[in-house]
């Protein structure tokens, strides 16, 4: 038989993989699994679907109806304690005759953490908090820095040979990697609110930028960087079937016409400042937060990745080693922008995780 600490750790870990199954599809609210135990047994359980429609808790609680007086509740966030796009979980919470509250990650708005953990404490509801922190915290990093910072969260993807070269010097890179790291890459995507890439491939591979695998409730948002214009207007992400779902960020340095058609076929055009002759990528990426884009996966190429190494913007980093060498002074790499005269200014990754995917490594770390 588990022991009160094992038991209470198992039904967290079922918390937190109920929050997952809504992976990408609750922007720019977080993800929140929610589990309603009696006498060690599961009566009620949910998980947050999307912005708008109710809570963790509330899924759990209705669930478990009337045999929740009395019952433990884990759920892997705070709840909430104002009034948002729905009623506080508090109140539902404290009506429900819940004797426990077990909660992974605190809140991690400033103006509301821990309100909703002393407004259950006054209610004479047992709290306990951090069981299983990390995890849960890890689960909502682009909610956790978009309420502290206002900045989206921001993964940069590269595929690449061993020698770092992400094409061929006449711009062949399908495929570099392999299957596995293909398919991981469409995970990625999943999780993220848009996909970002730079005219420049655009125009070398016309991408689509969609999760292709599975069903999916919501594609991200696809989001090109070009400030000059350069982007043919019949490109996918500009006529495809998701094209309302694209962004462009651009500058008035690109032809007015060109911005006016795609907004008139309904791609959204955001024009930002430069500077220093090129687009203010910090600014740029703050503008799309208010389209509830609060992560990013940036896809490429070389120069817009290293323009937001440049800016030190990037906050993870996950990149894929294929056992091949390209070669060529000519051929791309994953990281170009103006980089650094001293080792000791590198971007050096914390966290560092290494995996294998067929042949393939893939590095994942923090910048």
């Amino acid at each position: 038989m588990l022991s009160s600490v094992e038991f209470d750790a198992e039904m967290m870990e079922r918390a937190l993989a109920l929050a997952r199954r809504a992976m990408g599809q609750t922007s720019p609210n977080p993800m929140v699994g929610a589990v309603v135990v009696r006498n060690r047994r599961i009566i009620g359980e949910g998980y947050h679907h999307r912005a708008g429609a109710p809570h963790a808790e509330i899924h759990a609680l209705n669930a478990a109806g009337d045999r929740a007086k009395g019952s433990d509740l884990y759920v892997t966030l705070e709840p909430c304690s104002t009034h948002g796009r729905t009623p506080p979980c508090t109140d539902a919470i404290i009506n429900a005759g819940i004797r426990r509250v077990v909660v992974a990650a605190v809140d991690p708005n400033p103006k509301h953490s821990g309100q909703g953990l002393e407004l259950l404490k006054k209610a004479e509801i047992r709290v306990e908090v951090g069981l299983l922190c990390e995890e849960a915290s890890k689960l909502n990093e682009p909610f956790n820095k978009w309420i502290r910072t206002g900045m989206p969260f921001l993964t940069v993807k590269a595929a690449m040979s061993l020698d770092g070269k992400i094409a061929t010097r006449i711009g062949e890179s399908k495929w570099i990697t392999g299957e596995k790291s293909r398919a991981f890459v469409q995970e990625l995507r999943r999780g993220a609110d848009a996909v970002m890439v730079g005219s420049g491939t655009i125009i070398a591979d016309n991408p689509q930028l969609i999760v292709r695998d599975g069903a999916i409730d919501r594609q991200p948002r696809r989001v090109v960087v070009d400030s000059r214009g350069r982007s043919a207007l019949d490109a996918r992400v500009f006529s495809d079937e998701h094209h309302q779902r694209t962004i462009v960020l651009t500058s008035e340095r690109s032809p007015e016409p060109w911005r006016k058609q795609l907004g008139d076929r309904g791609v959204t055009v955001l024009t930002c400042a430069l500077r220093d002759d090129h687009l203010d990528v910090s600014d740029a990426l703050k503008s799309l937060t208010e389209h509830e884009v609060i992560s990013v996966l940036v896809e490429g190429g070389g120069g817009l990745i290293g323009a937001l190494f440049d800016a030190r913007l990037v906050d993870k980093a996950v990149f894929f080693y294929a056992p091949k060498i390209i070669g060529g002074t000519d051929a791309p790499t994953a990281v170009e922008g103006k980089g650094i005269e001293q080792l000791k200014n590198a971007v050096a990754l914390r966290k560092v995780e290494w995996r294998h995917l067929g042949d393939d490594l893939v590095v994942i770390g923090y910048c």
